[in-house]
């Protein structure tokens, strides 16, 4: 292994000579000046731990470079390490910093040392004085601090090396002892020199230095001095530069210094005291009426950096200004679109600053800030607008407040009186008659951005946006009436509008712009804010649908009636569309209403009139029902949801005002109607012949859920009493009708009617009992459970059907009955199995999966689960049944028990996945073609789902090739189907195990011309070729089969030919557009 001399100096070659030279002849590094004095025997807490060899670590990150200086840093870091080792000295980071400080001092006293060793000496200073120990640095500081300003200061220094020189510089300074100016105020005026020097990396080393030298002085009394200094310099250098042109590139040297000082405070401004910053302040607004961009830039940029630093006490007055300079400069047209871009980034940073300092002076100049934002839209610059847009934004959120908008309000109010004076516009009405500007036709091209400008102030102004932005609003309506050809925001004006109704809510947004449904000219209407009104509408009030809305439904209705009668059968259906529409606004304003408690009675009597007068709403009022008790439920639980686009500001606001408080309230009053509600809806299910979606049966369980227990108990049991009697009535209509067939003598009646009503009776008790199942207890459900058990084995497939259903729903939703009746349950499944009705399928399905799943997280139950893996084999059968849903339920039902075998959160565990898919492999063995494919159905889909079970899957494919050499259709179309899962899912790794097994199972099905599975099996051979490559699939491809593989490899070359030419036809589509939003 070579040594680390060896290796610098072959980096190097004959440099790496020229290195050792330097470093020969030194003393002992412990005797060198830098360590003269330490008492070496210190406790080891003086010195750092020493993890790794300081040179080893150079060289590691180092000696793979290609750049000169680096391998003149490996060389002499190298020739460093072996002077030491052959001193017998250890290879610490104190002898390292003894020996670079000792080759340094012998350098700084030759006449022209070699200058790419001086430099790879203070880069190797520059990287160890941070190793040191503070301790250690403080005391020799004096001497480390006058070796580095000496070398610094020799001829031959390379940029490279004066960048090492200033780190070490500002790290000597930032160590120092920050008790008297004296101390280091030669050494920070040696940082000071280099802010302005004519090399690049020299003076961007200087400014970083700069900053957290300066960042370390905070909160110390060197502070004040060391911003003075600065500000020293830059004075000097604007006297200098006095009357010389500042923006030429190539102008007097004291207006380019200048340029290099503005520079440095971009990034040390922030931490100078106040005093003197302000200072720089004030020659910032001399430099800005210069008009010179490159001042202009650099000036932006500082302040930029100013306004950020979030903890900075700076004079707003004095920042107030130069930002209003800026905004007179955008209205003068007297900036790039650069500057422009900048600019308004910097007032979007800067206004909110000055709130926080002095709100006042911020109010008096943001007309004037809105003023300069908006005639940059004005302008066709993408960049620039965008950040005009977001300045919007972030003055309206930083520095509208309440009592700006109290101070609009107030004189509005003040103005309706007649005996009272009139005042000019106030500030917050300045800003909004410039927002409705926005909407003027000279920024057409840019409405889109000023929607959201619009809807930001709309939901900062709230209800009072309704005064103040009253005419945006209508100029926005207005809009509406531009044709689509004209007018691409349509998207854009709808959500902006929705803002608006947000903020003033629906009563207040309905007397601006009105619906106008009872205009003679039905065109007149605006029925296009009936979707606005839908989306956007919350925290509405009740009283407001019943008194307005409802009124509206009833003129309308009558209106419809008049055309109808007329024989204007046309407009009649518009109004009773018109109809539907304010009917579909109920669940809007049943989202977090602001007055349920107290006008919910009188909606009550409105919607129980509707559920029986109009059967096309009902949809409707229970939706709407349903959010009113579920928000409030949720509420009450500590389960707001804030999800999705719920984040709105009016959504926040809405559900802010729902305090557990206000939602007891509320439920209290929807319990005080349940009653009523209950028995209307209990009654209108009974008579419907079909509840749409299930809604009537939903809310019923949703007010049981909340009403009193004995309303709810009474409700139950005069249901089951009615289904009793029906029951009884049934067994007595059928024990009649076999009565009559024994009667060979008589002719046979037919009561198939009657018969059919009475199913259809029961049928409907049954689903009503369930309806009411959360609010039943323990003993109540014990009894639908025993009206429901005889239902089970009825030869009445509706009735079946039913009772599976009810059974279903009760196991879903009561684990407290499951484990009660958990020996019971198992048995009667399998006892009523051969009576099961084709109907009653799906529904048997969910009993069998709950049972499944609720003993599989019982693992003491064994005779259960012995059961149960009968009840998976009926699961496993029923993906081959012919009925759709029943078949797609199965699927279905078997991906959840793998999930809840499975998925850790669910309580399962890997294991019990592995489990699960090797009890469906048992299916392979069945007796018949019908289970043995029924289980490789199972199986490809739960290898589908479970990426987990891919390398289980692979354990089956021996069975699988089997199974293919079968003659029968049936098991061989769904082996080809789990085939085809294998290959999609799997990486070509897992593949090529098992290639060429797979090409040999799926040419026995490519021969003859008869077989149906032709081309599934060349569609598998082409994803082979895919994952695998074409090389592999061809060398497990048998002779005789090659054309077939030639034909895939054609048709790959054909499709791969076609994909270039698309791309090139596309790329010549695509040149022909342009990124400018403003190309017509």
């Amino acid at each position: 292994r070579r040594s680390p001399l060896e290796l610098g100096l072959l980096l190097v070659g004959n440099d790496g000579d020229i290195a050792l030279a330097a470093l020969q002849g030194f003393s002992n590094p412990f005797l060198s000046p830098a360590l003269e004095g330490l008492d070496m025997d210190e406790p080891p807490s003086c010195f750092p731990v020493e993890s790794e060899d300081f040179c080893n670590s150079i060289l590691s990150r180092f000696s793979n470079s290609t750049q000169e200086n680096h391998l003149h840093l490996c060389a002499v870091i190298g020739a460093m390490s072996q002077e030491l080792k052959d001193q017998n000295l250890p290879l610490t980071t104190i002898a390292y910093f003894g020996a670079t400080c000792s080759s340094l001092h012998r350098l700084s006293t030759e006449t022209e040392p070699p200058s790419h060793v001086v430099d790879a000496l203070l880069t190797v200073l520059s990287m160890i004085i941070p190793r040191i120990s503070t301790a250690i640095l403080k005391k020799k500081t004096e001497y480390i601090s006058d070796l580095v300003v000496r070398v610094l200061h020799s001829k031959s220094i390379t940029p490279g090396a004066a960048a090492s020189g200033l780190k070490c510089i500002s790290q000597l300074l930032i160590i120092r002892e920050k008790f008297s100016w004296s101390d280091v105020s030669s050494l920070y005026g040696v940082l000071l020199g280099y802010l302005t020097d004519d090399r690049p990396k020299v003076r961007r080393q200087s400014h970083t230095c700069l900053h957290d030298v300066l960042l370390s002085f905070q909160d110390t009394v060197l502070l004040a001095p060391a911003s003075e200094a600065i500000t020293n310099i830059f004075e000097r250098l604007l006297l200098l530069a006095g009357g010389s042109n500042a923006s030429a590139s190539e102008g007097p040297k004291g207006a380019q210094e200048v340029l290099y000082v503005l520079d440095a405070l971009k990034d040390c401004l922030p931490f100078l005291s106040m005093k003197f910053s302000t200072s720089i302040l004030k020659y910032f607004k001399s430099l800005l009426e210069l008009r010179q961009p490159l001042v202009s830039r650099r000036i932006t940029n500082s302040l930029n950096s100013l306004c950020l630093h979030p903890t900075l006490e700076v004079s707003p007055e004095v920042l107030l200004d130069l930002l209003c300079s800026l905004s007179l400069s955008i209205s003068a047209n007297e900036m790039s679109a650069d500057d422009m871009t900048f600019t308004s980034r910097l007032l979007g940073v800067g206004m909110p600053k000055i709130y926080t300092l002095n709100r006042p002076i911020c109010f008096l100049k943001l007309p004037l800030v809105f003023n300069s934002l908006r005639d940059i839209l004005a302008f066709e610059h993408e960049e620039a607008l965008l950040a005009a847009i977001e300045a919007f934004k972030s003055l309206i959120h930083a520095c509208i407040d309440e009592s700006l908008i109290k101070q609009g309000m107030d004189r509005i109010m003040a103005s309706t009186n007649a005996d009272t004076k009139k005042s000019g516009p106030t500030i917050i009405e300045k800003v909004c008659v410039i927002i409705e500007s926005l909407f003027d036709y000279g920024y057409a091209t840019v409405w889109d951005m000023s929607f959201q400008v619009a809807s930001t102030m709309f939901d900062k102004l709230g209800v009072y946006s309704s005064y103040l932005l009253k005419g945006t609003l209508k100029n926005l309506a207005d809009m509406q009436k531009l044709p689509d050809e004209d007018f691409p925001y349509r998207k854009q004006l709808h959500e902006c509008i929705g803002s608006a109704l947000g903020a003033m809510g629906p009563e207040t947004f309905l007397s601006i712009l009105p619906l106008k449904l009872d205009a003679e000219d039905l065109s007149e209407a605006n029925v296009w804010l009936f979707p606005i009104l839908k989306q956007y509408t919350i925290g509405a009030r009740l009283d407001f649908f019943t008194e307005s809305i409802f009124a509206m439904v009833g003129i309308v209705r009558q209106k419809s009636q008049m055309f109808e009668r007329e024989g204007r059968i046309f407009s009649s259906r518009s109004l009773d569309g018109h109809v539907y529409s304010l009917w579909s606004l109920l669940p809007s304003f049943c989202n977090y209403p602001v007055d349920t408690a107290e006008s919910f009675k009188d909606l009550e009597k409105v919607l129980c009139s509707a559920l029986h007068g109009e059967p096309d709403v009902r949809g409707i009022i229970c939706s709407s029902l349903q959010i009113l008790i579920q928000q409030n439920k949720r509420i009450l639980e500590g389960k707001a949801d804030l999800s999705g686009f719920e984040f709105s500001i009016p959504r926040q606001h809405a559900v802010a005002r729902y305090t557990p408080q206000v939602a007891a309230d509320n439920l209290n009053v929807l319990r005080s109607s349940a009653r009523v509600l209950l028995s209307t809806l209990s009654g209108i299910f009974m008579k419907s012949s079909k509840d749409a979606g299930g809604c009537l049966q939903t809310l019923i369980g949703e007010f049981a859920s909340i009403a009193d227990k004995e309303v709810v108990t009474r409700f139950f049991k005069t249901t089951m009493q009615k289904l009793l009697k029906v029951t009884q009535e049934a067994a007595k209509a059928e024990a009649a009708k076999a009565d009559n067939s024994q009667r060979s003598n008589l002719m046979p009646i037919d009561n198939s009617s009657d018969e059919s009503s009475l199913s259809l009776v029961r049928a409907q008790l049954l689903d009503l009992a369930v309806a009411f199942l959360p609010g039943l207890d323990a003993s109540e459900i014990d009894l639908l459970f025993v009206a429901t058990k005889p239902a089970l084995k009825d030869v009445d497939g509706l009735i079946q059907k039913k009772a599976y259903k009810v059974l279903s729903i009760v196991l879903k939703n009561s684990d407290e009955f499951l484990s009660r009746n958990l020996k019971e349950l198992p048995n009667m499944m399998i006892e009523v199995l051969h009576s099961c009705h084709f109907s009653a399928k799906r529904y048997r399905l969910d009993c069998l999966y709950f049972l499944i799943v609720h003993v599989s997280k019982d693992e003491s139950e064994q005779r259960p689960r012995d059961i149960i893996s009968s009840f998976l084999t009926e699961i496993i059968l029923a993906l081959k049944e012919a009925n759709k849903k029943t078949r797609n339920r199965a699927y279905d039902i078997l991906v959840q028990i793998g999930h809840a075998y499975g998925d850790e959160e669910k309580g399962g565990k890997k294991e019990n996945l592995y489990q699960f898919f090797n009890m469906v492999a048992g299916g392979l063995a069945g007796e018949t073609p019908h289970m043995i494919s029924a289980a490789v159905k199972g199986l490809a889909r739960l290898a589908y789902e479970f990426s987990d079970l891919l390398s289980a899957a692979y354990n089956v494919l021996p069975s699988t090739f089997l199974l293919l050499q079968r003659k029968n259709k049936e098991i061989v179309k769904a082996s080809l189907g789990l085939l085809k899962v294998l290959v999609a899912n799997s990486q070509a790794e897992g593949l090529q195990m098992h290639l060429s097994s797979m090409v040999e199972g799926l040419l026995k099905w490519q021969d003859g011309t008869k077989n149906h599975f032709k081309a599934k099996v060349k569609f598998l051979l082409e994803m082979l070729v895919k994952k695998c490559g074409l090389d592999a699939v061809k060398a497990v491809m048998p002779e005789e089969h090659m054309k077939l593989l030639t034909n895939i490899r054609k048709i790959k070359e054909r499709k791969e030919r076609r994909v270039p030419a698309n791309s090139e036809e596309s790329k010549s589509r695509q040149s022909k557009a342009t990124t400018s939003r403003f190309a017509y």
